[in-house]
């Protein structure tokens, strides 16, 4: 992985987080500017589908067979304590960036 990306894991499949341009502004459609998303992470009010779309925003080139509620079950399943780092990456490259 490089600098500013992140492992997200779907189904036993490691998946790169992968904060670019482009999926930044997808995610910042569907949920508002993104300095609000940070805001409301670090408030600890982050709801668990924008946790959600974030990522699913972020992973490059999906294959066919993930779906975007997989990503969803996925940080379910794992939990938020485990996908925190993940989140923190993300969240530290919109902040400060490469």
């Amino acid at each position: 992985m490089l600098r500013g990306e992140a492992e997200l894991r779907v189904g036993g499949e490691a998946f790169v987080l992968r904060p670019s341009f482009a999926a930044l502004v997808a995610a910042e459609s569907e949920l508002g500017p993104l300095f609000g998303l940070v805001e409301r992470a670090a408030d600890g009010r982050l709801a668990l589908g924008e946790l959600a779309c974030l990522f699913w925003h972020c992973v490059p080139e999906r294959p066919e067979a993930l779906t975007r509620e997989a990503v969803g079950e996925a940080v379910v399943a794992a939990g938020l304590a485990a996908v925190t780092p993940a989140l923190r990456v993300l969240l530290g490259q919109i902040l400060q960036g490469r």
